[in-house]
């Protein structure tokens, strides 16, 4: 994939395409606007973009644990970003567009957050695939 930049454009569209989808088909998810839906894919991506970092370094660390304890602290510590990490999310985007935006509860946020990084990974590798070099 060419640039960051770019990857982060590709990233928030794939999420507007896949919070939209949300929005059309779990009634528990809503948008008043496409704007809105917009800027709530761009928010999350800002968001998501840090719950990464903070998942990456949580994982650094349970790799460079020696005994036993640190590694059982580190899995600790890596389950309690990712499931405080949901939370984060609604409240952020609570904070952001009020009742105008709801992305339903803790459950419906998991898997769109779910749906988000699959279809992310899922069109970084398409989008790679056509960067790939043909075979003679």
């Amino acid at each position: 994939m060419p640039g960051r930049a770019a990857a982060a454009v590709v990233d928030v569209f794939v999420y507007v395409v896949v919070l939209g989808l949300f929005v059309e088909y779990l009634p528990a998810v809503l948008s008043e606007t496409f704007t809105l839906t917009l800027l709530t894919a761009v928010l999350l991506k800002v968001v998501l973009e840090v719950v990464i970092l903070a998942k990456n370094k949580v994982k650094t660390r349970f790799r460079e644990a020696a005994s036993p304890i640190g590694k059982v602290g580190a899995a600790l510590l890596l389950w309690l970003v990712l499931f405080s990490s949901k939370f984060v999310v609604l409240e952020v985007v609570d904070l952001a567009f009020g009742s105008r935006v709801s992305l339903g509860g803790f459950f419906s946020v998991s898997g769109l957050i779910v749906a988000l990084m699959v279809a992310r990974e899922l069109v970084r590798r398409l989008l790679a695939s056509y960067d790939a070099p043909e075979p003679r």
